[in-house]
């Protein structure tokens, strides 16, 4: 008799950060100052695409280490230099070409450099994660894994990026779907306007949810 496969749940939460749960079991990726403060919490496992304050929230990840001891943090040196002494074999360190399982899912790293803010801005460290083979968060950069993608976390507003580069990097990475993510600062006024841009141009079905909005992939 064939075990029929597991739901998956996706549950967005504010700017870039989302939570994806199977069997009992959950994964929070990006839990930044811009998102709940609970956000972390009760959580099994934490990935950091990188250090900056709108990804990385160190108040958020120590609740949700503090909330179930068994949670461990999967990022990269940077942000895990910063919370590897108070939570000692619970840090993991990891870069583009890892692979590991966090929770029961199954993750690889993809990328290396935040995307360009201006040229006098030093460039500082980036990952991305694909989990499960289907999911990917690029965190904030543009980011081609080079494999097919069923559901990409797309960054559609930052300091970093444009309505054409949002749309062309949908066509190239060529998901099933696309959900907004790093979407804080986009006001309503402008939701319409790049939802029916993306829609359009982007080649794939394209979504959003609200914060707290779930659904299944």
């Amino acid at each position: 008799m064939n075990t029929p496969p597991s739901t998956l749940t996706l549950t967005k939460k504010s700017h870039s950060c989302i939570r994806l749960e199977r069997d009992g079991q959950s994964l929070v990726i990006d839990p930044g100052g811009f998102s709940e403060e609970d956000a972390a919490v009760g959580t099994d496992a934490i990935l950091v695409t990188h250090e900056h304050p709108d990804h990385f929230d160190e108040a958020r990840l120590r609740a949700g280490l503090e909330s179930n001891p068994a949670a461990q943090v999967w990022t990269l040196r940077s942000v895990a230099e910063k919370l590897s002494a108070a939570f000692p074999g619970r840090i993991h360190t990891v870069g583009h070409g890892d692979t590991f399982s966090a929770a029961g899912f199954d993750v690889q790293v993809h990328g290396e450099l935040h995307a360009v803010i201006h040229p006098d801005i030093p460039r500082i460290t980036n990952i991305g994660f694909l989990v499960d083979g289907s999911v990917f968060h690029p965190g904030d950069a543009l980011t081609v894994p080079g494999r097919p993608v069923d559901t990409l976390l797309l960054p559609v507003m930052a300091p970093w990026n444009k309505i054409s580069e949002v749309i062309d990097y949908v066509r190239e990475v060529g998901p099933r779907r696309a959900i907004d993510i790093h979407d804080a600062l986009l006001t309503d006024l402008a939701r319409p306007i790049y939802d029916r841009q993306i829609g359009a141009l982007g080649g794939t079905d394209h979504g959003r949810l609200a914060p707290g909005d779930a659904t299944r992939l």
